[in-house]
């Protein structure tokens, strides 16, 4: 039968215990996404969360992750905490420098939540599992459990409510260092206000690295100060295809914005308060038609009358390259010294992906500075762009990452390798040292269709499912150990031609993006597909509390039942899960 927005809601009642007995066991289990490492529901009471329960942490590396407590409960539940009481969530960081960034312990007994977390990171996401362990609405009368039925369907009848927190004990801890997501801005703008919600979104994942795609072709998106024009010119273009590549037609409106330096400070800020940090990209030495529209003397033709794409696909169909010179390499030295002056993070995204050397073959100019430098031939002319620009970035104590073309050409010494192309091509990098993140495309990409029968603008030549997501092992065993120990984690991407406004975006990553959560924290024994789907309507339930307006239901459409301990929890199937 179809979904509707009160299945979204829906968990057998029978699930759950009445007044403040302990909720069943499966949907306590359940209600966590990602899955933690170690999860005992414990014979005990429920912790009955209330406004005579009191908040108390210790020492300043706890204050904000109390903070962030504080202010969710009072969005959400309308509930605030008292500072002492008879009850207590207590919060506290007990520092262990033999723990993983991100382990953290929670154990709720009838009379205290305790948090302990071995590094400010992991208090915080102490905090996320706590959260998921609150309802999504109320089940009847003033009281509520985990995971149980809500009273609306946006999940909001439930302030004012008393809250059961079920006794349980949480160990925990991520398997991977890097665990992200990406965001492309340049095909589509995002308002500001979208991309801190974004940031929202992986903060409730346990996600920690937001890669924000911020040139390309279609636009450039952040202000510079030393080149102006870049934001006058190369932000803005003048129409964009209508429909699937090649597209039906041109709109006429012109189209584009960027980020202003103090927009992006608040965001890094922002993101930072989350334990998120930003991998900011401008992309080179392809990708760079915004950029050549402003100079074009830096492409390989001088006067090419370039403009800001209005279209995709522009990879060996319009010529999209800069042309190596000092003064391009002067131009790069400015921007990416603003784009560090802004962000402070370790990684610095340079992409050195689809140029296609055509440009440069048939340019005289860009032969002859081949020829000058001894570079060989077009892929040593492309190394040598990369260990351009990457030293520009360690000059700033930083680690440049560039997109897995980089292992065709040479590496630049030091760099981190994202690999989207899937494939072997990246094993001898992982091999001589390099830091590999994995986003391999066909597992990872959220722009690709994640129904067999989408009817919604998407990268329809692939079919990229929840279940599809979920499988993928970033270290599989027949890697070898000198390769398994340079893999630092992964993320998803979505790539915005097709998704203009804020809700689309939110469409084509939920419910995948809880997926790349389960696959970078949670570790490869303990994944469950089965148990994850079981999850999902209640995880569903959160993204309407959180205010998503429009995740992809498909799972829901084709229903199972999985059996739950006591009671049964319906959840649907993807097409691939058969059995």
């Amino acid at each position: 039968m179809k979904y509707r927005n009160c299945f979204l809601i829906f968990v057998l009642v029978c699930a759950l215990g009445a007044c403040c007995s302990q909720p069943q066991t499966d949907a306590v289990l359940n209600a966590i996404v990602p899955h933690p490492a170690s999860v005992e529901v414990l014979e005990d009471e429920a912790f009955l969360l209330d406004r005579s329960a009191a908040l108390v942490y210790t020492g300043n590396g706890a204050v904000n992750s109390a903070e962030y407590l504080k202010d969710y409960l009072q969005e959400h539940y309308g509930l605030s905490l008292r500072k002492r009481g008879g009850r207590v969530v207590e919060l506290q960081i007990v520092p262990d420098s033999a723990a993983v960034q991100g382990a953290y312990s929670l154990e709720v007994s009838p009379r205290k939540i305790s948090i302990v977390g071995k590094n400010e990171p992991g208090l915080f996401y102490g905090v996320q599992t706590l959260l998921q362990l609150l309802p999504v609405a109320a089940v009847s009368g003033s009281e509520m459990s985990a995971g149980g039925d809500t009273g609306g369907e946006d999940g909001r009848e439930i302030v004012g409510k008393k809250i059961l927190v079920p006794a349980v004990k949480v160990v925990d801890a991520p398997a991977f260092e890097y665990r992200g997501m990406h965001l492309d801005v340049a095909r589509h703008f995002m308002p500001v206000e979208f991309v801190k919600r974004y940031i929202d979104y992986l903060a409730l994942h346990k996600l920690n690295y937001f890669h924000w795609h911020l040139t390309d072709d279609q636009g450039w998106r952040i202000e510079s100060r030393k080149h102006p024009r870049l934001n006058e010119v190369g932000s803005y273009r003048d129409g964009t295809i209508i429909g699937l590549y090649p597209g039906t037609g041109v709109d006429s409106t012109r189209y584009g914005g960027y980020y202003t330096v103090e927009q992006m400070q608040e965001v890094v800020e922002y993101a930072a308060r989350r334990y998120i940090t930003i991998v900011p990209e401008i992309d080179l030495p392809g990708h760079c038609m915004a950029a050549l529209a402003t100079y074009p003397h830096l492409g390989t033709e001088d006067n090419a009358g370039v403009k800001p794409a209005i279209t995709w696909g522009i990879y060996n169909k319009l010529n999209n390259v800069m042309a190596p010179s000092e003064e391009a390499f002067a131009f790069l030295e400015d921007v990416f010294g603003e784009l560090m002056d802004i962000f402070p993070g370790e990684y610095i995204h340079i992409g050195a992906d689809e140029c296609c050397h055509r440009w440069w073959k048939e340019s005289p100019k860009t032969q002859r500075f081949i020829k000058e430098h001894g570079l060989g031939d077009e892929k040593g002319l492309q190394k040598y762009f990369a260990q351009r620009v990457a030293a520009m970035v360690a000059a700033r104590g930083r680690t440049a990452v560039g997109w897995d073309e980089m292992v065709d050409n040479g590496l630049a010494e030091g760099v981190a390798v994202m690999v989207w192309r899937g494939g072997q091509r990246w094993i001898p990098a992982a091999d001589g040292g390099h830091k590999i993140i994995m986003t391999p495309n066909g597992r990872s990409y959220l722009n690709y269709k994640q129904r067999p029968d989408e009817t919604r603008l998407a990268h329809m030549f692939r079919l990229v499912s929840l279940d599809t997501v979920y499988n993928f092992d970033p270290t599989p065993d027949t890697l070898s150990v000198s390769v398994l120990e340079h893999i630092i984690g992964g993320q998803g991407c979505i790539w915005t031609e097709y998704y203009a406004t804020p809700s689309e975006v939110e469409y084509a990553v939920f419910p995948r993006m809880s997926a790349i959560a389960e696959v970078y924290w949670t570790r490869e024994d303990l994944k469950d597909y089965k148990r994850f789907l079981a999850a999902m309507p209640v995880q569903f339930a959160r993204y309407a509390l959180w205010g998503v307006e429009d995740p992809c239901r498909y799972i829901f459409e084709k229903e199972d039942t999985l059996s739950s301990g006591a009671g049964a929890l319906k959840v649907a199937r993807t097409a691939e899960d058969g059995d």
